[in-house]
């Protein structure tokens, strides 16, 4: 799959990217995985936005915030796969691009997330760290993961 990154300020999305990244945050947090919650947070004003597109279709996403926005540390948050896009290693691209975005952006800073407990495997795999219990976010289980 062949994919245009681009990584941009709030302001600095059109109209039309950002209705793509809501529709892939809802069609993903909200109908996928049955959780009713408020996804427009006040965050993404303040946040980067890492989006991965094929032929005019957003087939990844995460939203990076600078320190002090969610945590102490920068975050990643938000990370999210088309379907289309699943089974591809596209994540861990994603993933990748996140982590050196974060260190570009506000330099070699530590990287708090709040990870699916799922997914613990796979964000260890980036050196993150469980650091906190499971706990439970929208009826799913979390735990706060931490890259030092």
């Amino acid at each position: 799959m062949n994919l245009h990154w681009a990584l941009k300020t709030f302001e600095e999305l059109s109209n039309v990217e950002l209705y793509k990244i809501l529709q892939l945050r809802s069609s993903v947090f909200v109908v996928e995985q049955n959780c009713a919650f408020q996804d427009m947070d006040d965050n993404d004003q303040g946040s980067w936005h890492l989006c991965a597109w094929h032929n005019n279709e957003l087939v990844a996403y995460t939203r990076l915030l600078p320190p002090g926005a969610s945590y102490t540390e920068a975050s990643i948050g938000r990370v999210v796969n088309s379907k289309s896009a699943r089974g591809k290693s596209i994540g861990k691209e994603l993933m990748q691009r996140s982590i050196e975005g974060i260190y570009t952006l506000f330099g070699r800073t530590a990287i708090k997330i709040g990870a699916q407990l799922y997914l613990k495997k796979f964000y260890e795999s980036f050196g993150f760290k469980q650091v906190s219990d499971i706990y439970l976010e929208d009826d799913i289980e979390h735990i706060k993961m931490l890259l030092a």
